[in-house]
């Protein structure tokens, strides 16, 4: 709500409840005016609410600038100073900070002691993640040059094993990546489309975190491509191409053999 007015307005919510309100507030709208008429408000007046602040290094409203909690060092901007110090500094005593944020098993974790501890007073929760977005302008020109110098370059790429997966989309419905979408499958066992990953994955690993903490199938699969191997990983690759192969042919072999046994019976 508005730009850093977030905590503002969910102070109004500070009433005796069983349930605490949750505040959102990105780290450029706190430097705007969240710092004083969000965080310091709720100090001031001891909203017993949580409060939870994004660090992704960048105003992500305004285009990708660097604040004062920047990671960055631009030659006439002060930067690095963290969001937990700016909290503390003014009165907070509950905070904590996630640095992967794409962990959902310890993000959840957190918030959900933020919203039941027995402490008193505004509850801070600091998720600090680089911009995806900005960490893939920032990187892909990086790996591109490697790649031009011919130098080992190793990248990631998230998928689905359409043979494990079970088609329920609980993965598309909790993580709402726009990566993760579903294909049909030309078999027999699979009644709805199952999960698939796009070429547009970024490889942030979101999509695999959110189906081990929600219970869910093993599907996910991260694969590591090595761009300009070595003549040994080159050995290696081409040895494990051939049992999966030798494999493959072995198990379809006994399939058909199977299919002429339930036929000729």
């Amino acid at each position: 709500m508005g730009y850093g007015l977030g905590a503002a307005s969910v102070s109004g919510m500070n009433v005796r409840s069983k349930r605490r309100s949750l505040a959102v507030m990105g780290d450029g709208g706190f430097w705007h005016n969240g710092l004083t008429s969000g965080i310091g408000n709720a100090v001031y007046n001891q909203s017993d609410d949580v409060i939870l602040l994004v660090d992704n290094f960048y105003s992500a409203a305004t285009g990708g600038q660097d604040l004062l909690s920047s990671r960055a060092q631009p030659l006439h901007r002060s930067t690095h100073h963290p969001l937990e110090d700016a909290v503390r500094g003014v009165g907070v005593q509950w905070v904590r900070r996630i640095d992967h944020t794409y962990s959902v098993g310890r993000m959840r974790d957190i918030l959900k002691e933020a919203l039941t501890t027995k402490e008193s007073g505004p509850k801070v929760v600091i998720a600090s993640s680089e911009c995806m977005l900005n960490r893939q302008r920032r990187e892909r020109p990086q790996v591109q040059a490697a790649m031009r110098r011919q130098e080992r370059v190793v990248t990631q790429k998230f998928g689905v094993d359409a043979d494990v997966c079970k088609g329920d989309h609980a993965c598309i419905r909790l993580s709402g990546c726009p990566s993760l979408s579903m294909k049909s499958v030309d078999d027999v066992l699979h009644d709805d489309p199952v999960a698939h990953v796009e070429d547009s994955c970024v490889a942030c690993g979101n999509c695999g975190e959110v189906a081990e903490a929600a219970v869910l199938c093993p599907s996910f699969y991260r694969a590591d491509i090595v761009h300009t191997p070595g003549r040994i990983e080159q050995w290696i690759a081409q040895m494990r191409a051939r049992v999966i192969q030798y494999m493959q042919e072995r198990r379809r072999s006994r399939w058909l053999t199977l299919e002429q046994d339930v036929a000729a019976s």
